[in-house]
Parts: C-alpha cells; structure tokens; sequence
C-alpha cells in the first residue's frame, strides 16, 4: 500500500508547468501566384518546456486579383479576342487555408524580450472561384489541397504576466492543385494539371496569451 501511494505521490509531480498558449495573428502575405494582400491567423499551443512548445495555427488568406500571367497567355493564342474579355476570363477570386502543426523554440535576451524560431508540416485547402471561359460571366469553383511547410523567426516582448506582443516574418511553401479531364482535344493522356504556387514571405504582428 505504501509503495502504491508512493507511485501515485511520484506521477502527480508536475515538473513543469505546462502553459496553454493563444495567439491572433494579423499581417501581409505575398505568395507567388497572386498580389500580395492581407492575412489573419490564429494558433494555439503547449509549452512541454521553459523554451520549447508545440502549435497548431489556421490561417485565412483572400484575394480578388486579374492573373496577369494568364492575359498574356489569351491574347497570345486568341489575338483576335476583345482585351476586355480576356481580362474577365483572368479575374480570379481565392480563399486560401492553411492548417500548420509545429514546434517553437525560444531565446531569451532579456527578462521581458526573446527571440523564437518556428518550423511547421501542415495540409492547405485553396478554394477558387474563376470565370468560364466560353461565358466569361460565368463562375466555376475549384478546392485544391497541397501538403505545406513553413519556417519563420520572430520577436516577442512581454506586456504582462500573461501576454506578449510579437512580431515575425515566415516562409511559406505549397503548391495547391487539382486535376480535371480536358476532352477538347486528342491528347494521349487527357487528365491535365492545374497547380496555384501559394509559397511565398508573409510578416506578421499580434498578440499571444498564456493561461
């Protein structure tokens, strides 16, 4: 019995205290594909040590752009085509949703600053809404999925007990795509490919609790 009570006594110790963590993140990401434009995210996480913790993140990035690439690629193979109406084939609309899980390390300089690097796997799901190329009024929506990856470095400086505000800039990787059957033309192998490059910096300030 008292080797039971000992056992129990011993797992009970909670060597460090491992603090929940919440954050709202708000900035600028400017990935490959698209203009660059304003991005919201919010994360959550466990500290497992004084200067270790993981996380999870959602992120929602959106953007109304002309792909201008795109343009170029209409008026090239149908100059004929009114340059008005190409543009309204190119008007893209994406909604953009990253989900990361990582882990982050700290390096204190002072008593209320620090320093942090962070390293994240997660899945993206892009949705788009584009327009019809023989009814240009028209919409069409896709969803592409890509498996992603992020690096990034930051700084945060205590306000509280509880709080901290930070600021940081990361690297995001992924490449969203979906596959469709193109039975307009002959081709050996009629599954096409259509890929959105999604990597790019985004630079990031807000506000992150501890409880």
């Amino acid at each position: 019995m008292k080797r039971i009570f000992l056992i129990s006594a011993f797992l009970s110790i909670n060597v460090f205290p491992q603090w929940n963590t919440g954050a709202v993140k708000l900035g600028y990401f400017n990935p490959s594909s698209t203009d660059g434009g304003f991005i919201i995210g919010i994360e959550g996480g466990q500290h497992f040590d004084k200067y270790m913790s993981w996380t999870w993140s959602l992120d929602w990035f959106n953007r109304n752009y002309v792909d201008k690439k795109l343009i170029n690629e209409l008026n090239q193979f149908y100059p004929g085509a009114n340059g008005e109406i190409n543009e309204l084939r190119a008007s893209t609309n994406i909604h953009d949703f990253p989900v990361m899980f990582g882990i982050s390390a700290r390096f204190p300089v002072s008593n209320r600053a620090q320093f942090y690097a962070t390293g994240s796997l997660g899945a993206e799901l892009l949705i788009i809404n584009y327009r019809n190329f023989q009814n240009p009024m028209d919409d069409e929506f896709e969803a592409a999925f890509d498996f992603n990856w992020r690096f990034g470095v930051g700084a945060a400086f205590a306000i509280s007990p509880h709080s901290e505000f930070f600021g940081e800039i990361t690297y995001h990787e992924s490449h969203p795509s979906w596959t469709y059957d193109d039975n307009r033309f002959n081709y050996p192998n009629g599954v096409l490919e259509r890929s959105y490059n999604m990597s790019g910096f985004m630079t990031r300030v807000g506000v992150r609790f501890f409880y």
